[in-house]
């Protein structure tokens, strides 16, 4: 039992500051503002749900699925940077003209016209890249390797371990995300507003960064 609980503890400090939940948080804030809060809820839900899948498939399946198609930690890194980037443009530099969903309206009857519809936010950009992002996988992957380089087949405690580590991460995620609402009323529409812009402006650094870094990686691995 205490062997778990140090694989678990051990987990949660690597794992947290990879997967953090305040640029999530952010992201929400800047693209959600304007959502119902039943249908913010219902998002929220959804994006942890996410968190903890994309976790999961990265830890057991992740190196197979980058062995598969041929890609590489670098170009992870690299193509995430670049998602985080045009995130952070869109949040930046909001679309004047009508976006997708207005354009579709008019295609729609008169009953799917009376029907809402909202952006779904949950998996992009909420859970992919915001709290299971290219770091994130990175660091799941490389640590299913590790492991399955030191023992030939995982023990129970591991699996056990894994799985709690990403099922708590999802649930301080969805945790912090329900918070989010008591700060959108704060902050009002003209609030929100500013902060969706310079998220957006972080964001863009932060993906740049992620293409800086992904960039050195490639350069220093040795071609083979």
């Amino acid at each position: 039992m205490g062997n778990y609980f140090h694989h678990v503890l051990v987990g949660l400090l690597a794992l947290l500051p990879m997967a953090n939940p305040l640029t999530s948080i952010s992201l929400l804030l800047g693209l959600g503002g304007k959502l119902p809060t039943v249908e913010r809820n219902r998002q929220i839900l959804k994006a942890s749900l996410y968190v903890a899948l994309i976790m999961f498939v990265s830890f057991y399946g992740g190196s197979l699925v980058m062995q598969v198609f041929g890609i590489s930690v670098p170009g992870l890194r690299i193509a995430g940077g670049l998602i985080v980037t045009y995130i952070g443009f869109a949040m930046l530099f909001p679309a004047t003209t009508p976006d997708e969903t207005e354009v579709q309206k008019d295609f729609l009857s008169e009953k799917e016209k009376s029907t809402p519809h909202f952006r779904d936010l949950s998996f992009v950009p909420l859970a992919l890249p915001g709290a299971a992002g290219p770091g994130t996988i990175a660091l799941l992957i490389s640590s299913a390797s590790t492991l399955q380089s030191t023992y030939q087949t995982l023990p129970l405690v591991i699996h056990l371990a894994a799985a709690t580590v990403f099922i708590i991460t999802a649930l301080i995620f969805w945790i912090a995300l329900r918070c989010s609402g008591r700060i959108m009323k704060v902050l009002g529409e003209s609030g929100i507003d500013a902060i969706s812009r310079v998220v957006g402006f972080l964001l863009v650094c932060m993906g740049v960064q992620f293409v800086i870094n992904g960039g050195f990686e490639l350069a220093s691995t040795p071609m083979h």
